[in-house]
C-alpha cells in the first residue's frame, strides 16, 4: 500500500494561529506515517519545515508587494473598527505546480493576503484531486471579514457591510461574496471545522450551508507544551514563588473589537477591588507583539515579555502562571487556550466561539458570561480562591491529553482523508 501524500497550502510559514496550527498538524501527520508537506506563499525567514512558492529575490518581493498592497487597499476601504477584512485582488495560480500534481490530497488552510483568490481556488479543479479545507476563521463564508461579531449579512449575500466606509447593496463585500460563490460552484472541497462553533457558522452561511462539515480540532506538541513545577517556573522568570500570576496574550488596542482587550482592562481592577485582593500579591505577564510603552495600566504589576518565538520558553511562561486570561469575544479554537491547558494552567474566558470545546466550566477553568467584565473578574477570583488548585492544573492537562493529542488528531485526519479519497474515486 502506497504512502498517503498530503500537500498543505498556507499563506505564511508558522505566522499567526493558522500557520502554527498547520505546522503542528504537519508534524503529527508525519509521525503517523503520512507523507505530509507544507507549501507557503511567503516566509519571513528560512524555515526548513516548509517549501516556498516565492523563491528568489524577485519573486519574493513581488509577493511581498502584493501582500502590502492588499493590506493598504483594505485599510482604504474599511472603517477604523479593527475587524480584519480581506479584499482578494492579488493572488497566484498554483494549479500547474508539480507538488500539487503529485499529491493525493490537497489540504488548504489560511490563504488570504494575496495568495489564493477565489479564481485561483477554482483553478485547482483542473487537478482533479480531493481537496480538504480547514477554516481557521470565517472568511471563506463571508464577503471579506474574518470575524463577523453581531453582523448576520453572511447569512444572505453580504452587501451593506458595516465594516466598509462606502457601503451599499453592491459594495466590496457583495462583490467578494459573488466571486466566492462563482468559484465554489467549480470546486468540490470538503470542510474541516476545528470547533463546533465554526461548524455551526458554516451551516448558517448562505455560501456554504449545503456543504458537509467535519469537526476535527487542532493539536499541539505535548512534549513541548507540558507542565513544569510552578514554583520552579516562577523562579526562572524572577517571580516570587508565592505570587498569584496571571498571564495573557498580546494586548491590542481597545479598537481591536474581537480581541476584547477592554474587558480585561476592566476585569482585573474589578477583581482586585470587589474581592479585596492585595495587589502586591498578584502579577500580570503579557506576551505578544507590542512594546513595553504600549502596555496599558492594569493597576497591578505588569511584566511585558515581548514576542516569544521559542515554544519551550512560551511553555515555561504558561507553567509559571496560575491562570491564563483570554478576553476574546469571537474566536475559533485559539492555540493559546490549548497551550495553556497543556501546560497545566487553567483558563478564564468568555463563553464564545470554540473556547467551550476546550474550557470546561469550573473543571479546568472558568467560562464567564459573554462580554461581562464582572463575570470575568469572578472567574479570576474562582481560581484564586480555589481550595485545590493542583487538581485544577491536573484536569487542565488531562483535557488536552484526552481530546487534542497529536496521535488522536492525526488519526482523525487520516481517517477523513481516506473517506474523501474513497468518495473521489467513486464519484
Amino acid at each position: 500500500m502506497s504512502i498517503l501524500k498530503v500537500i498543505h497550502l498556507n499563506t505564511y510559514a508558522g505566522n499567526g494561529g493558522a500557520g502554527r496550527a498547520c505546522l503542528r498538524l504537519n508534524k503529527a501527520l508525519i509521525d503517523q506515517g503520512i507523507d505530509s508537506q507544507i507549501w507557503v506563499n511567503f516566509s519571513f525567514e528560512e524555515n526548513n519545515q516548509v517549501s516556498n512558492f516565492s523563491t528568489g529575490f524577485f519573486r519574493k518581493w513581488i509577493t511581498a508587494a502584493g501582500i502590502i498592497l492588499e493590506g493598504l487597499i483594505s485599510k482604504v476601504f474599511t472603517k477604523r473598527l479593527r475587524i480584519p477584512f480581506s479584499i482578494p485582488i492579488w493572488g497566484r495560480d498554483v494549479s500547474n505546480h508539480a507538488a500539487l500534481k503529485q499529491a493525493d490530497i490537497i489540504h488548504i488552510h489560511w490563504i488570504n493576503h494575496a495568495f489564493l483568490r477565489p479564481r485561483d481556488l477554482a483553478k485547482l479543479a483542473r487537478l482533479d484531486k480531493p481537496i480538504v479545507w480547514t477554516f481557521h476563521d470565517v472568511n471563506a463564508c463571508t464577503g471579506g471579514c474574518h470575524y463577523t461579531l453581531s453582523c448576520t449579512h453572511y447569512q444572505q449575500e453580504c452587501g451593506n457591510c458595516p465594516v466598509l466606509k462606502w457601503s451599499n447593496d453592491q459594495d466590496w463585500s457583495r462583490w467578494t461574496w459573488q466571486t466566492k460563490y462563482q468559484a465554489y460552484q467549480h470546486l468540490n472541497f470538503q470542510i474541516i471545522a476545528p470547533s463546533k462553533w465554526m461548524a455551526d457558522f458554516v451551516r448558517s452561511s448562505k455560501l456554504l450551508s449545503s456543504r458537509m462539515v467535519q469537526v476535527i480540532p487542532n493539536t499541539l506538541d505535548m512534549t513541548i507544551f507540558k507542565p513544569t513545577s510552578k514554583e520552579e517556573a516562577k523562579k526562572s522568570l524572577g517571580i516570587t514563588p508565592n505570587q498569584f500570576v496571571l498571564i495573557s496574550g498580546s494586548m491590542p488596542s481597545r479598537q481591536d473589537l474581537y480581541k476584547g482587550a477592554s474587558y480585561l482592562l476592566e476585569a482585573i481592577p474589578i477583581f482586585v477591588k470587589q474581592f479585596a485582593i492585595n495587589p502586591e500579591q498578584i502579577e500580570l505577564l503579557i506576551f505578544g507583539n507590542r512594546d513595553q510603552k504600549s502596555v496599558p495600566d492594569f493597576g497591578i504589576k505588569t511584566t511585558f515579555l515581548g514576542t516569544i518565538s521559542d515554544d519551550m520558553q512560551l511553555a515555561l511562561c504558561y507553567s509559571a502562571a496560575d491562570v491564563f486570561l483570554i478576553p476574546s469575544i469571537e474566536d475559533n479554537l485559539p492555540n493559546t487556550v490549548m497551550e495553556s491547558l497543556a501546560c497545566g494552567t487553567p483558563v478564564v474566558a468568555f463563553t464564545t466561539g470554540g473556547i467551550p470545546d476546550m474550557v470546561l466550566h469550573q473543571q479546568n477553568g472558568y467560562l464567564a458570561a459573554y462580554k461581562s467584565s464582572n463575570s470575568f473578574a469572578a472567574g479570576i477570583n474562582w481560581i484564586y480562591q480555589h481550595p485545590q488548585r493542583e487538581k485544577l492544573n491536573i484536569d487542565a492537562r488531562r483535557t488536552v491529553e484526552d481530546l487534542f493529542s497529536e496521535a488522536l488528531i492525526a488519526k482523525k485526519h487520516k481517517l477523513f482523508y481516506q473517506q474523501v479519497l474513497d468518495q473521489h474515486v467513486s464519484a
